[in-house]
């Protein structure tokens, strides 16, 4: 499913027109990436948790010239599937 299904979706399951579905998904994201990004957990519960972690620096290589090469430390979103999400995928 990509966005514009999911906008379809929620229109249907809602009443709303398209325009006003996108709107407020468009804002949820929005807001989601804000608080993300200022390294604040956004937590829906029944859903899963939005955050970040913390990569440490390590060594790699590249793949191609198989050259070791260092790679920085890095904070990446990570998401985790609630315990209503993750019960409703394992039936």
């Amino acid at each position: 499913m990509n966005k514009a299904e999911l906008i379809a979706s929620a229109a249907e399951k809602t009443g709303f027109s398209k325009k006003d579905a996108e709107k407020v998904l468009n804002a949820l994201l929005d807001s989601i990436k804000t608080e993300v990004a200022g390294k604040n957990k956004v937590q829906i519960i029944g859903f899963g948790t939005f955050e970040t972690r913390e990569r440490a620096a390590r060594k790699g290589k590249n793949p191609r010239t198989k050259e070791q090469i260092n790679i920085a430390a890095s904070t990446v979103p990570v998401f985790k599937a609630g315990k209503g999400f993750k019960e409703l995928t394992n039936k």
